[in-house]
């Protein structure tokens, strides 16, 4: 069984292009109505969880659906299989680029995926703000946590903005609960789950030598909003900021537009491309992605009790709210400060957004566009 949750997640992981949003639709088309291994309610249920939950959505989405048919090694099967494609992609990437001789045309088509980044980073922005601002409050706490992150650029600030969003939301609710129903999913598992949860935060503060793992564990922590919110707390992180430059970092993002499956595999990449390190491509990659499975593990049998207490989903929803000022402040530093460096490199954002905006042209296809002619026009 295990097996058969791969493969069938294996060919998603192939064509899943997108984004998190088309991998839902994916996700719901084959096991709602082509396989009816789940029902509409379970599969809204799910959906409702893994959006709940800091972490990618559709990778715990592909994790929730495993689990619902072979419990943690389907889990498992499900996340293998939906992330091997792209992880490969990007572990690949990221090697060669370590390795790739210094030319000029190699930084042309470089700078050409920089000025994408600028285009999808915008796009992203404009997305999450309609969708996870709906109101006033929420559209003034998105500013001032891009105008905090402005003011004081660091991890800390991003921390602190995140946690301060929670304690405003669980504020302003009503405070009242309403009656769920019986919890879904296997109790045996969620103790040890947030005892492990628990336990690596601990021990990457801890123990020496595990710069990588700390990095990208507890960024897999805090992404809230979905996968382009790894873009800002990434790129604060010091192991990435002084471990590469910054064409390197945003070439790698535009590339994880381009790839199918999960955003997250953008770790990989990164990982690999710090010191031209398989391994720490390998850690990186299991690192931002480990939180999201614990969590989603601690959390899945308790869910339908801890859905219907209004402070606890409030305080969720203005955490979303603040990363998509995260993001915006990553969209000004580094994403367009280190990108646009005058009026012809402004007109090719532009372009690279109406391609991904007016035309029919997938995202890979933009991808190709902006590398190609970015290294003609150097």
């Amino acid at each position: 069984m295990p097996l058969a949750i791969f493969l069938d997640f294996l060919k998603l992981g192939c064509v899943s292009f997108g984004g998190p949003i088309a991998h839902l639709g994916y996700f719901h088309r084959r096991h709602v109505i082509e396989r009816a291994t789940l029902d509409e309610r379970d599969y809204a249920e799910l959906l409702a969880l893994c959006q709940f939950l800091p972490g990618p959505a559709s990778s715990q989405m592909s994790m929730a659906i495993g689990y619902r048919q072979h419990g943690v090694a389907g889990s498992l099967a499900a996340f293998a299989g939906f992330t091997l494609p792209s992880a490969l992609l990007m572990l690949a990437a990221g090697l060669w680029l370590t390795d790739a001789p210094d030319n000029a045309m190699l930084a042309s088509a470089l700078h050409g995926l920089k000025l994408l980044a600028v285009a999808v980073v915008a796009e992203a922005v404009l997305t999450l703000q309609s969708r996870c601002c709906p109101d006033t409050a929420r559209r003034v706490l998105a500013l001032l946590a891009a105008i905090a992150v402005w003011l004081m650029p660091g991890t800390a600030t991003q921390v602190v903005a995140l946690l301060g969003a929670a304690l405003l939301g669980a504020l302003s609710a009503d405070g009242g609960r309403r009656t769920g129903t019986a919890p879904a999913g296997d109790q045996r598992h969620h103790r040890w789950a947030w005892i492990a949860f628990a336990a690596l935060w601990l021990g990457v503060w801890l123990a020496p030598g595990m710069a990588v793992f700390d990095t990208f564990y507890r960024v897999g922590s805090l992404v809230f909003g979905g996968g382009h919110v790894v873009l800002p707390l990434l790129g604060a992180e010091p192991l990435i900021r002084t471990g590469m430059d910054e064409a390197t970092f945003l070439a790698g993002y535009s590339l994880a537009q381009a790839v199918p499956g999960p955003m997250f595999s953008f770790a990989g990449y990164l990982g690999s491309a710090l010191d031209g390190s398989l391994l720490d491509g390998l850690v990186a990659l299991a690192a931002i992605f480990l939180p999201g499975w614990l969590l989603l593990l601690a959390v899945l049998p308790l869910w339908s009790r801890l859905r219907d207490r209004p402070r606890l989903a409030n305080a969720m929803a203005w955490v979303t709210a603040a990363t998509v000022g995260l993001l915006l402040a990553a969209l000004y530093d580094p994403v367009f400060s280190s990108s646009v460096a005058g009026p012809a490199d402004m007109a090719a954002v532009v372009a690279l957004w109406g391609l991904l905006k007016l035309t029919p042209l997938p995202v890979w296809a933009v991808v190709l566009v902006a590398g190609s002619g970015g290294a003609l026009w150097g």
